[in-house]
């Protein structure tokens, strides 16, 4: 079977199935696992390079209010490449090519490709999404076991986490400017992890909010995991927030609990790699019950820099 994805979490999910020589083709964003940087890329992004995170922000904003599409689909390499499957998604405009787009495109192939739209939107559906890319590729029973070993990690975590009374209070931000709230399964996750989040809607999508309504909402615990970013990444797009007025009077920063993550990896993308970041979410809330996991690179504290004059 020729496989094209058209999602970083679809290209790792294919490789968790053993269907790392049947990908043809990814987009320009798969990194994971290594091997299939060196796929042919059959997607670029029509953002400039160098772009501020508040620009990013407007022209994402601009592009999908006048139904331009963020991403462009190279349609004379996908002709060459002759695929039978399309693995690809409808439930965020922002993170792939548009599925009408797809859809449209391929109707015209000389060969026709099965187009599999994946839309999970809590962690359950997650893993129901590696079944159905097993059932649609002959590797049910992999993706039996796959499912089986991920649900195995989630359990033995809700068992070690029974005994913690304390549930602090939770916001995770997936953007910095302006602020938004993480959706779909981060709420989810956020709750498996022995916390509560105080502005997250389980399987919503993730919303604009203000700072004031963080201020507001007085998390114990704030967890930066800026949507594409790494840990350097969100890192560095942390240091501005000790700029921002009454900020730093919430109990999560009063108490140093104020945590960057790699969010690439481990939150924004709905594949397998989601329960190592429920495991990692689980070590910032409860670091005495649960050791931290994942490398080195995977979570770091944010040193909280006052304004000047501020003291």
């Amino acid at each position: 079977m020729r496989i094209v994805s058209l999602l970083p979490s679809l290209t790792e999910i294919c490789c968790a199935l053993g269907l790392d020589d049947e990908l043809v083709a990814v987009t320009h964003e798969c990194d994971y696992p290594p091997l299939v940087r060196a796929k042919p890329k059959i997607t670029r992004s029509v953002l400039p390079p160098g772009l501020s995170h508040a620009e990013i922000d407007r022209a994402v904003r601009q592009l999908v209010r006048s139904g331009r599409p963020l991403y462009q689909l190279d349609t004379e390499r996908l002709a060459e490449l002759r695929p039978h499957l399309i693995l690809t998604q409808a439930l965020c405009p922002v993170c792939a090519v548009s599925f009408e787009d797809v859809v449209q495109i391929t109707s015209a192939l000389p060969q026709r490709p099965e187009v599999l739209s994946v839309e999970p939107h809590t962690l359950l559906d997650v893993l129901d999404s590696i079944r159905l890319i097993g059932e649609h590729t002959g590797r049910r029973a992999t993706a039996t076991a796959v499912v089986a070993s991920l649900q195995h990690r989630i359990d033995h975590l809700r068992q070690r986490l029974e005994a913690e009374r304390e549930l602090p209070g939770v916001v995770c931000l997936e953007w910095l400017d302006p602020p938004m709230v993480a959706g779909h399964w981060v709420p989810e996750m956020v709750e498996l992890a022995g916390g509560r989040d105080l502005l997250g809607r389980v399987g919503a999508p993730s919303f604009t909010v203000t700072w004031d309504d963080v201020v507001v909402a007085s998390p114990e615990v704030l967890v930066l995991m800026p949507c594409g970013y790494d840990l350097t990444g969100s890192r560095a797009l942390a240091t501005g927030l000790s700029q921002i007025p009454r900020l730093s009077g919430t109990p999560a920063v009063v108490k140093g609990r104020v945590y960057a993550v790699d969010a690439s990896s481990y939150f924004s993308r709905p594949g397998p790699r989601l329960i190592t970041g429920l495991e990692l979410l689980a070590g910032i809330l409860h670091p005495a019950a649960i050791a931290r996991v994942g490398p080195p690179e995977s979570v770091a504290p944010v040193p909280w820099l006052a304004p000047e004059g501020v003291r």
